[in-house]
């Protein structure tokens, strides 16, 4: 239910310019991605980075190269020029972090890890090594049997940016007849352990993710979610033969098909299918949180209909169809194949298994 906002990129309108804040505990740089309130699904989220170790004279050194990030420099330009003007290379890094957080190469880890979880039965507790997830990411091995340090490097500072950002976000929270809300305060996954098995054995977790082209040879991971923030207490399965595989050359930001695969899967918590299989969306939420947002309306319907056709084809859509609605506001209706991507509820849980 989280991970559409949460990943919500520069292009999404209901994203705000990052900002670096400070209060009682600490300084912070921050992200907020706004609720909208015609729709409950599009909940607010803010994504921030605890800044440790911050002297005050680096803390305004830091306000003032922040007071020139120009948001929409990010969105025309790209986020590698957008912040070209950060001279703090730790700094750059963060904001890198913070501004691509959750794409799709991420989320396909997020994923990954869960269903190692449910294999290793050590609830939240997930144990693995780095080859093997590169591998299951579909990357090319090296003569010498390993990955490019290149790619080494990205798996690493990806799985810190899941380790180090926190997600706050709100619930609805009622006691008796007062209505209130619960904070949570959540990483996507928090490093519990690594190991090096050679060379360098003055490998820093962090260092490595802001300055070098290291990784560690296995992790151990904690999923913060793997109870979930539990609305009606069920959740969503996926199919075991989930592809997480990039597709070689492509960009994730336009990894089209995992955006709306999990996007789907966040709609079924929050709305009921209807007759077991099908699921109306507006097809404006649909497209802002698929980034299509061009002028090119032609261009954004192809994309669109394109990725749909791609899920049908890998079994998690049995069909999809477009429903006129009032004021030219479209609906597209899902038919769900409940094999691949089906809800277990409070109600069926004992026949699920």
């Amino acid at each position: 239910m989280v991970l559409p906002r949460a990943g919500a990129s520069l292009s999404n309108p209901d994203v705000q310019l990052p900002i670096l804040r400070s209060d009682g505990d600490g300084y912070y740089l921050e992200m907020r991605v706004e609720a909208d309130g015609r729709d409950a699904t599009e909940v607010a989220v803010t994504r921030r980075v605890p800044l440790e170790n911050v002297s005050e004279e680096e803390w305004e050194e830091l306000q003032a190269q922040c007071s020139n990030l120009d948001l929409q420099s990010f969105v025309d330009l790209g986020v590698s020029k957008g912040i070209e003007k950060i001279q703090d290379r730790r700094i750059e890094r963060l904001l890198m972090a913070l501004l691509t957080f959750l794409n799709p190469r991420q989320v396909s880890i997020v994923l990954y890890l869960y269903r190692l979880a449910s294999e290793q039965g050590n609830g939240p507790l997930v144990s693995f090594r780095s080859n093997d997830l590169l591998e299951a990411l579909g990357y090319t091995r090296t003569k010498d049997g390993g990955f490019a340090s290149k790619l080494r490097s990205q798996l690493h500072r990806d799985l810190v940016a899941l380790h180090r950002t926190e997600l706050v976000f709100a619930q609805s929270l009622r006691k008796g007849d007062n209505l209130g809300a619960k904070v949570t305060i959540k990483s996507v996954l928090r490093i519990k352990d690594y190991e090096i098995e050679n060379v360098p054995r003055n490998f820093d977790l962090l260092k490595a993710a802001d300055y070098t082209y290291e990784l560690a040879d296995a992790y151990t991971i904690s999923l913060e979610f793997f109870d979930g923030p539990a609305r009606t207490g069920d959740y969503v399965l996926f199919a075991n033969s989930l592809d997480i595989s990039q597709k070689l050359g492509g960009n994730t930001k336009h990894d089209y098909k995992t955006k709306l695969m999990v996007y789907l899967a966040s709609r079924m918590k929050w709305d009921r299918l209807h007759d077991g299989q099908y699921l109306s969306i507006s097809k404006r939420y649909l497209f802002k949180n698929l980034d299509l947002l061009g002028r090119n309306s032609s261009r954004n319907n192809q994309i669109f209909w394109r990725t749909v056709e791609e899920l049908r084809e890998d079994g998690y859509l049995l069909g999809a169809q477009e429903i006129p609605g009032k004021k030219k506001s479209a609906n597209i209706q899902f038919q769900i194949n409940p094999e691949k991507l089906g809800v277990v509820t409070e109600d069926n849980k004992v026949a699920q298994g």
